[in-house]
């Protein structure tokens, strides 16, 4: 647990960069959230709602400082069959059971798993999701006027140009009101933020969703809260890991765990669907200066004052404005030095970025894709260290004894050739298997070595395993073969 201090420290620390960085990312989520709303087959004003709520919330409970929490596509799809058959109260009670879930996953630590994601993974997420973010801003490029490219390419170039005269003022800020005043001040016809959807004119109220509270309702949403749940969790634990990199700092994956559950519950109840954090809007804050968890919060309530009060001028912002500033989040965000230093990397690493890129890109899915990377560097890991592994033989001068010196990781994936580094059929009065230098992990490698003794007993050789250290005898004793004649005998 943190201090009162450090928790202080983690609100006031950059006020200023704060406050200028949290106005970017307010402006920069509002489009975001309308189109997740109808992403998910649902009125605007529930992904703003949404969006509000998971900010200023995760704010106070979050456990990675500058992180923007919102909704997002990767939870708004997976709604879109709920909302469909059942409606939007069932989607409302099923962000409550989500985050729940989430609550309890923070309590049991389960965090900790994301130290089981290999750096591969990590940047071919990162990557699929550069793509995902660039991709997306391309039906606000394809079939438009041409002034639409000017004012994309203008933007791109006050974002990459406007830093060489000053970062007093963060450039997508700059991006934004200096397009939307050319727009406002040239009639030009293009795209806005107001053709998008409605925005909420009035505050959210706490609800209760109307649903009937039956065992059959829990089976109807408790699939979809399962499923938001651990995507939610995964992009969030994922996000705050890219974002410990950029700015060289730590955060607390259990208590994200538990902040993000608390934000989604309370979202449920005030109208808004569930919703992670974000990676683009992550970036946007951390490039614009946005570094404590007062940017957070201020994205979230500038959200809701911007929407509130000012909804004809944020109607008015040209979405031209809004693609360039996500196209050069999409750019920044790319990890480029794995494209361009491939060649320098182990095949294996290569493979899994890749395949995590491929199967996001292919599916929308971030668990997916994630889950190719994780069980092919597990693939990839587990034969690594099986070629570790080799057996010495010695005979003695009398042909009679002949003693196995076992070295490396004896588990399932060693196992075959573990057992087949013996001559089982060599007629010996006494066979020693030293494993002093080999460990013994699950129950494949037990019941090789098991079959190894039992064979050589058979054949009247009295056999002796030496060497087991602890964890080894432990689950040789409990997992090894007990009903044969002198099984707990000859073990050292």
């Amino acid at each position: 647990m943190k201090s009162l201090s450090e928790y202080r420290a983690q609100w006031f620390c950059n006020p200023r960069g704060d406050l200028l960085s949290g106005l970017v990312v307010a402006l920069a989520l509002i489009p975001e959230a309308i189109a997740f709303s109808i992403i998910a087959g649902v009125d605007p004003k529930i992904g703003l709602y949404a969006s509000f709520s998971i900010a200023v919330l995760i704010a106070f409970t979050g456990g990675r400082p500058g992180m923007i929490s919102a909704a997002t596509a990767a939870t708004a799809v997976l709604m879109v069959t709920l909302v469909r058959d059942h409606g939007l109260q069932y989607l409302l009670a099923a962000t409550v059971l989500a985050g729940l879930i989430q609550i309890g996953c923070g309590l049991l630590k389960l965090g900790h798993l994301m130290r089981f994601v290999s750096r591969s993974v990590i940047t071919g997420f990162v990557n699929a999701l550069a793509i995902l973010i660039f991709m997306a801003q391309l039906p606000e490029l394809i079939g438009v006027t041409p002034i639409t490219y000017v004012l994309v390419a203008a933007g791109l170039a006050i974002l990459y140009l406007f830093p060489r005269l000053t970062r007093a003022i963060p450039s997508p800020l700059v991006c934004i009101v200096v397009l939307t005043v050319v727009c406002m001040v040239l009639g030009l016809d293009v795209r806005t933020v107001g053709d998008m959807g409605e925005l909420p004119s009035t505050l959210p109220v706490f609800l209760i969703p109307d649903i009937p509270l039956t065992f059959e309702t829990l089976q109807i949403i408790l699939p979809y809260s399962i499923a938001v749940a651990i995507v939610g969790l995964l992009e969030s634990l994922m996000t705050a890991q890219i974002v410990d990199d950029m700015t060289d700092t730590t955060s607390d994956r259990n208590q994200e765990c538990i902040g993000q559950g608390i934000a989604n519950t309370a979202t449920g109840f005030i109208g808004g669907m569930a919703g992670c954090a974000m990676i683009g809007q992550s970036v946007i804050n951390v490039k614009s200066g946005g570094r404590g968890r007062l940017s957070t919060f201020v994205a979230g309530a500038l959200l809701l004052f911007l929407v509130l009060v000012l909804g004809d001028l944020v109607s008015a912002i040209p979405m031209p404005a809004l693609v360039a500033v996500m196209i050069m989040v999409s750019v920044g965000t790319f990890n480029w030095a794995s494209i361009v230093n491939i060649r320098h990397y182990p095949i294996s690493s290569t493979t899994v970025m890749l395949a995590t890129v491929a199967g996001v890109l292919m599916t929308h899915n971030l668990a997916i894709g994630v889950l190719c990377g994780v069980l092919l560097s597990g693939i990839f890991f587990a034969g690594k260290i099986s070629r570790l592994f080799g057996v010495e033989s010695f005979l003695d001068s009398e042909g009679t004894h002949r003693t196995y010196v076992v070295e490396g990781q004896l588990f399932f994936a060693s196992a075959q050739a573990f057992a087949g580094a013996f001559d089982l059929s060599e007629r010996l009065d006494r066979v020693t298997i030293d494993v002093s230098r080999a460990h013994i992990f699950d129950i494949s490698s037990v019941a090789a070595l098991d079959r190894i003794v039992s064979i050589f007993r058979r054949n009247g050789a009295q056999v002796d395993v030496t060497g087991l250290n602890e964890a080894s005898r432990s689950i040789v004793d409990r997992l090894g073969s007990q009903d044969r004649p002198g099984a707990a005998q000859g073990v050292h």
